[in-house]
């Protein structure tokens, strides 16, 4: 069992820490990614969370806060850069838009992760209006992990009071994305999950959290016998 903090994008204006998790045991690799808009703060806060946890098995890649430049200006992008999710290559053959892009996807290719969770927000509720993407978890048409997708949903769902609140199994493509290169560029199974920014913060951190919990459970990284979060996490090392 090890954690290593390393940078991304080290000594560039985006440099920014994230985690290598390791288990006990080999085992499958997980990648978590939040702030690819720096405005939507309940990935991010939801990801930090998940710095210190102890995996039973596997390996989790965990990037809190990938776009710290527009993070700290509490913005989707920054100057240059408006939409850091929409410089991603769609093409084997095409490169990224943005130098954090393109450091970021370095990432993803060193490790290839058998699965990747993109925490974001989003506007409203899809139960109530299919044009908004709050409340859903994300698949490629067509992949396989639209099942797993739907067993976490159930479940999450069940945690949930107020039916227009339930979280939905959608299927697209965004041109550009970050999900979209890693399935098309990178070959890898990837998958975006939407809070609504409409609830509020503590409840939208808990369902991201919760959320992710059920797909690492899914993986084997930690046990599904676990309910709670503080359960698989170790203490934080003192400076």
């Amino acid at each position: 069992m090890s954690i290593q903090k390393r940078l991304l994008a080290k000594g560039s204006a985006y440099e920014s820490p994230y985690y290598v998790i390791k288990g006990e045991q080999k085992g499958p690799v997980c990648m978590i990614t939040a702030g690819i808009h720096g405005r939507e703060k309940a990935g991010i806060l939801a990801a930090q969370k998940f710095q210190n946890i102890r995996l039973k098995r596997g390996t989790l890649i965990l990037v809190p806060i990938v776009n710290k430049k527009a993070y700290l200006l509490n913005r989707r992008g920054f100057p240059g850069c408006p939409d850091l999710n929409r410089t991603f290559p769609y093409k084997t053959d095409r490169r990224p838009r943005h130098q954090l892009a393109d450091q970021l996807l370095h990432l993803a290719r060193t490790f290839r992760p058998d699965l990747t969770l993109d925490l974001h927000e989003a506007n409203g509720f899809y139960k109530k209006d299919k044009s908004k993407l709050g409340q859903t978890i994300i698949n490629i048409p067509k992949s396989p992990t639209v099942t797993s997708s739907k067993k976490v949903a159930a479940r999450i769902n069940k945690m949930i009071d107020n039916s227009v609140h339930h979280f939905s199994v959608a299927q697209n493509v965004v041109p550009r994305s970050f999900r979209l290169a890693m399935a098309r560029s990178l070959g890898c199974k990837a998958i975006t999950i939407e809070t609504s920014m409409s609830l509020r913060l503590k409840t939208r951190i808990k369902y991201h959290e919760e959320i992710v919990k059920m797909f690492l459970k899914e993986m084997g990284l930690i046990d599904k016998n676990i309910k709670h979060l503080v359960e698989i996490i170790q203490p934080s090392p003192r400076d």
